[in-house]
């Protein structure tokens, strides 16, 4: 089953820096095979495979690791190297502050700061000074440096709050789902908090999974991994496993005896996660039909029925209520099948409802 798909405004900003430096953006797209119409629907959205090729497709385009999009070039290699001299810290903590500093090292690049506040007992990574010129650039940084350290010390580290400088883009609604947490707009910096007990926490990744890990990089940080600790990854997993081999989704009730709470406390911890139970199906569902027609030949008909929908009209609806097209048109406007992605970018090499079941 497909991850989580991503909006098309995510799409736009990675594509910035490559306007900006006069690139021809469109065979990017196709080679990442994503349909360059889809650009004009704030309500489109693309596979994570999709994402990742194009995230790949613009760092060979500008041998950037900022991928145009800093007021600098950070070259291939320097986020590899970054990694490898915190990986020998005894602690989170001073795996941060090495990689504050060695970003520090390059005159234009990202101004990063670790802040402990033990009166509240709360760490702050925030990012500062001109790489805020693009506010996709500053996300992804906060994004990159929360997931690495919850990849070194091998836990989801919760973040308590995360904010922006800039002002709430027209996908807002999207970050609280991202970060885990309440996000706010127009704030004074850019950063996020997380409890600063994870700071002492021992880093348990060596140097061969390091290796694995920059394989996929920056996608497999950028993309949220499911380390299975929040009651809405518990459900989400749930939902997917069963959408694989039927298409009728357990009810909220079934769910709940699966995890051992009652309904109410279920419906309780997921709107304290910021989501709901039919948020979730919906995101499922959602995503499993752009996988499947971005990425097989499977018929509408054939596809609308494994997901659930009792007629091809219901489908259509919910389709187009999710994207804001219909599933033949997305499919007419997508080139070809999945082709699969080549890693090793940050390695330091260019990488070659009605009518629907409940």
């Amino acid at each position: 089953m497909a991850r989580r798909t991503i909006t098309v405004h995510h799409v736009r900003a990675v594509l910035r820096g490559a306007q900006r430096h006069g690139l021809d953006t469109v065979p990017l797209l196709r080679d990442a095979q994503i349909p360059p119409l889809l650009l004009g629907d704030d309500r489109a959205r693309v596979t994570a495979p999709q994402f990742a090729r194009l995230f790949r497709e613009l760092y060979r385009a500008t041998q950037d690791e900022f991928l145009g999009l800093g007021s600098t070039v950070s070259r291939p290699g320097t986020f590899a190297m970054m990694c490898h001299a915190a990986l020998g810290c005894p602690d989170l903590g001073a795996a941060v502050r090495r990689g504050v500093t060695f970003y520090g090292l390059f005159p234009g690049g990202p101004d990063l700061a670790l802040e402990r506040r033990d009166a509240e007992a709360e760490a702050v990574f925030g990012v500062r000074s001109d790489l805020e010129q693009d506010y996709f650039l500053a996300e992804c940084l906060v994004i990159i440096w929360h997931r690495l350290c919850s990849w070194l010390v091998g836990r989801r580290i919760p973040l308590c709050w995360a904010e922006f400088r800039h002002p709430p883009p027209p996908h807002k609604d999207e970050y609280e789902v991202l970060f885990g947490c309440p996000v706010r707009f127009g704030a004074e910096r850019t950063g996020a908090g997380f409890p600063a007990h994870w700071l002492d926490a021992p880093l348990v990744r060596d140097e061969a999974a390091l290796d694995e890990m920059l394989r996929r990089a920056p996608f497999e940080l950028l993309s949220r991994h499911e380390y299975r600790t929040t009651v809405a990854e518990q459900v989400g997993r749930a939902l997917t496993r069963s959408l694989r081999s039927s298409p009728r989704l357990p009810s909220l009730g079934e769910i709940a005896a699966r995890l051992a709470v009652s309904p109410a406390t279920l419906r309780r911890r997921l709107a304290e996660e910021s989501t709901s139970y039919q948020r979730l199906k919906d995101a499922v569902r959602r995503d499993a039909a752009i996988a499947g027609l971005a990425e097989g030949g499977e018929p509408i008909a054939d596809l609308a029925a494994r997901l659930g929908f009792s007629e091809d009209t219901a489908f259509h609806r919910a389709f187009r209520r999710w994207t804001g097209t219909t599933p033949g048109a997305y499919r007419g406007t997508t080139p070809g099948a999945y082709r699969g992605t080549t890693p090793g970018a940050y390695r330091g090499t260019v990488p070659a409802s009605r009518g629907q079941r409940s």
